[in-house]
């Protein structure tokens, strides 16, 4: 049995649902359907409209219109909000010299697919666990005719820390090169220690001026007073069996970062997410707004 991870198709799936049943987009993962089959993607609207009751105990209305609940308040605005963050960061990355772009635990994500022009100039990196990796790559064989030129896989298993030397084996990455990396969705799973590595490994390998993104839930998050949506997302990841393990203030990422000689670049919480993302999709969906999750806050650190 393949090992495919269920909290990363449900990501993929929350994307595809947003890409086809809106005409505004927070985000257009326009292949995020392909890569996922009939079967998958009708198993996954049906489970998830059937628990409404565990996500809105009062809600009353179709199992679409609960479907359609569920994703806008709860599966959706993570995936939706971080990846037009990483990707509009990215852009301006690249338009200042960066060469190289790193995907940690890339799961289903389909950036290398739909790569606008700017990103022909550089090299991208999915870095992932091999049955991930293997499962997603059988996948897009059907959506897309080839392999971009400039897309490399890395096979990797972030809690035996092998991710540095086999991307450092990979011949077309150069540690000179000015490099971007996205970790999101990672910091949840990783406990404070192995995450602070993974952020001083990749100092190690890339030169000063090159960036990291990632979302963090911040030290409110698995207390009681965390959101209800906090709360449930944390038992779906359980239930998947991937625990989520850290949270951080930002006094104590400041710092993290700044002993990998990252700086702190930009920095967004929840309202200021939804305001510089959402806010155009909320004013023609007011009926159905999407709002960024209580206590995860977006990161973009530069290496000084």
């Amino acid at each position: 049995m393949e090992q495919k991870s269920m909290t990363a198709l449900v990501s993929a799936f929350s994307r595809a649902y947003h890409s086809v049943q809106n005409t505004e987009h927070v985000f257009d993962d326009y292949l995020a359907k392909d890569i996922l089959t009939k079967h998958e993607y009708e198993q996954i609207a049906s489970n998830m409209s059937k628990g409404i009751s565990f996500f809105n105990p009062s809600f009353e209305g179709t199992q679409e219109e609960a479907l359609k609940w569920i994703v806008d308040n709860q599966l959706s605005p993570s995936p939706l909000g971080r990846a037009a963050f990483a990707e509009k960061a990215l852009e301006n990355a690249v338009r200042i010299g960066a060469k190289q772009y790193m995907i940690f635990a890339a799961g289903y994500d389909t950036f290398a697919y739909r790569q606008p022009d700017w990103a022909s100039k550089i090299q991208i990196f999915e870095l992932d666990h091999p049955a991930t990796g293997f499962d997603k790559q059988k996948r897009i064989q059907s959506v897309v005719a080839e392999k971009p030129a400039n897309l490399h896989y890395v096979s990797v298993d972030f809690t035996k820390n092998n991710w540095e030397s086999n991307l450092l084996a990979c011949s077309e990455f150069d540690q000179s090169k000015i490099s971007f990396c996205s970790l999101l969705g990672i910091s949840y799973y990783l406990s404070k220690q192995t995450f602070a590595e993974t952020i001083n490994t990749i100092s190690s390998i890339v030169p000063k001026g090159s960036g990291i993104v990632f979302d963090y839930p911040d030290e409110n998050n698995y207390t009681p007073k965390a959101g209800e949506r906090a709360k449930k997302q944390a038992a779906m990841a359980e239930g998947a069996n991937e625990k989520m393990l850290a949270s951080y203030s930002y006094l104590e990422l400041e710092k993290l970062l700044a002993d990998s000689n990252f700086l702190i670049y930009e920095h967004l919480t929840p309202n200021e997410i939804t305001e510089q993302y959402f806010k155009t999709y909320n004013q023609l969906n007011s009926e159905h707004p999407i709002t960024a999750f209580d206590n995860i806050n977006y990161c973009l650190a530069v290496k000084k």
